[in-house]
């Protein structure tokens, strides 16, 4: 996913055989823009992500943080604003073919306070970068609005309804 917008961090399950990593990334600006571009942010200012892996039965366990600063179009005002989005990263790795991987034809029963099931590598190398961009896309606020901003709604009157202009027209006619 990351690897077309140029910014890619990719560790190997054999790279953590000696035990945990801890990684720090931090998106340049062409990369930015490019994130940007594919998450529809006016821009994205600033990315940051804190990151430790560590084995995990036959995968990883990734956790850590990240921190970015957004330029968003608000939905009520279309007014530009800087918004401060950060987030927790949590996530569970095992490779294709593992006992560990969740059954793709069991039925998945949804439990908020179970933890998710492990993501399945498609190979042994896990991409951060791709699970940061991630984790940003989550994060956001697919309405974004300036913050103390509100939108203040009135109904139309009856007046303007279609159907009474369409009343008013049938018997200024009639």
């Amino acid at each position: 996913m990351t690897a077309d917008l140029g910014w890619s961090r990719e560790v190997r399950l054999v790279d953590l055989s000696g035990g945990p990593l801890n990684l720090e990334l931090e998106a340049d600006d062409a990369v930015r823009a490019a994130i940007a571009r594919r998450l529809d942010l006016k821009e994205l200012k600033s990315l940051r992500a804190k990151v430790r892996l560590q084995p995990w039965l036959d995968g990883a366990e990734m956790s850590g943080r990240f921190e970015a600063v957004v330029e968003q179009v608000s939905g009520v005002s279309l007014e530009v604003f800087d918004q401060d989005v950060s987030g927790d990263i949590e996530v569970r790795l095992v490779p294709a073919g593992s006992p560990h991987a969740p059954d793709p034809e069991a039925e998945i029963e949804l439990d908020p306070e179970s933890p998710d099931p492990p993501d399945v590598l498609e190979d042994d190398r896990i991409d951060v970068a791709a699970y940061v961009v991630e984790h940003l896309a989550l994060e956001l606020d697919p309405f974004p609005r300036k913050p103390g901003e509100t939108f203040e709604y009135a109904q139309p009157s009856d007046d303007d309804s279609p159907f009474a202009v369409l009343k008013r027209l049938k018997d200024e006619k009639g």
